[in-house]
């Protein structure tokens, strides 16, 4: 029997993003989840994510989120809100690297509003 892994909101995995299409983030990489704790206890198909990098680009840098190297993140990494998207829980490996705070996380659901929306 295969074993069940709940994900947390906010915690970093390792996700296996390729094949990436045109200018998409992709490889072996950390991401944050940011699906709500509710629908993850449900075990979904499908999550929302934001990808990390070692790297942010300067035009992006309002939109990018700086996270301090901690736990099993062993570099400072940008959160990419310019990449989040859905993908298959089955691409996550069940090995939390961290786990953002309340702050970080709010700082990068703002940073996706911002994203979306015209103010």
């Amino acid at each position: 029997m295969e074993e069940v892994n709940i994900f947390v909101r906010g915690g970093v995995y390792l996700a296996k993003l390729n094949p990436s299409k045109y200018d998409e983030i992709g490889k072996l990489r950390p991401v944050v989840i940011l699906t709500s704790q509710k629908i993850l206890n449900a075990i979904p198909p499908l999550i929302f994510i934001c990808p990390l990098s070692s790297k942010s680009h300067k035009d992006f840098k309002y939109l990018h989120y700086e996270i301090s190297a901690r736990n099993k993140l062993e570099v400072t990494s940008y959160a990419l809100v310019e990449h989040c998207k859905s993908i298959s829980i089955q691409r996550l490996d069940g090995t939390c690297l961290c786990i953002l705070n309340q702050k970080e996380l709010l700082q990068i659901t703002k940073n996706v509003l911002c994203l979306i929306s015209d103010d």
